[in-house]
């Protein structure tokens, strides 16, 4: 009886959590920017060392496409792109860590794996953050900086990966008062199990609004 309760009230919740996501909203392209997290080789392209993992996931989304797509129309809509990279892995760049964890190899610096995907290359105009070490591209970076500098109060996030930097970003950006969306299917996972939790379940609960590649570009025409 109590988990059937616990299961209806968690379903009551997450009904009223979508509800609220969705929607149409007005962007204000200069209050507004997006987030481009980790869009590099190793993630992306054939011959990158995760690109079998995130296959799957990415031709499901036509992920790479809807990116190239999100940040073309921002471009031409006035919105900002900021670029939210990883750290770029050194031999022993985290020798002597306490807790040292995470991307050791990937996104080895100075090579083709660390560079940005070919259809997703900064153009003029666009701002590139400082590397995160771990899953915020808020954390020991300069982004929330350089989002106050330029009036930025609102984010929508794209990238890699969807349950990992997304929404690790996507919960810091909260926390620090920005207004933030989330693009479901211009971000790819290890597999759909990943993708599928944070797309159904965590996007609608930790952010403001919820929406597709077509629908964010129609809510900035």
């Amino acid at each position: 009886m109590f988990q059937r309760t616990r299961v209806l009230v968690l379903s009551l919740f997450l009904s009223m959590a979508f509800a609220a996501h969705g929607q149409s909203y007005n962007y204000d392209p200069e209050r507004s920017a997006i987030l481009l997290v980790d869009p590099y080789n190793d993630f992306l392209s054939e011959g990158g060392l995760l690109y079998e993992r995130s296959r799957e996931t990415l031709e499901a989304n036509n992920a790479i496409e809807n990116m190239k797509n999100l940040i073309t129309a921002a471009r031409s809509a006035g919105v900002k792109v900021i670029y939210v990279p990883h750290h770029q892995s050194r031999e022993g760049d985290k020798a002597g860590w306490k807790f040292g964890r995470g991307t050791s190899g990937v996104f080895k610096a100075g090579t083709w794996a660390a560079e940005y995907h070919p259809d997703l290359q900064m153009q003029p105009g666009d701002i590139e953050a400082r590397q995160h070490w771990q899953s915020s591209g808020f954390a020991n970076t300069d982004l929330d900086f350089l989002l106050k500098q330029h009036g930025i109060d609102h984010v929508i996030l794209a990238g890699m990966r969807a349950n990992t930097c997304i929404e690790s970003t996507a919960r810091y950006a909260v926390e620090l008062g920005y207004h933030t969306t989330m693009v479901t299917d211009a971000v790819g996972a290890f597999n759909m199990r990943e993708m599928n939790a944070a797309t159904e379940i965590d996007y609608p609960v930790i952010s403001h609004n919820v929406l597709t590649t077509g629908e964010f570009i129609e809510a900035i025409k």
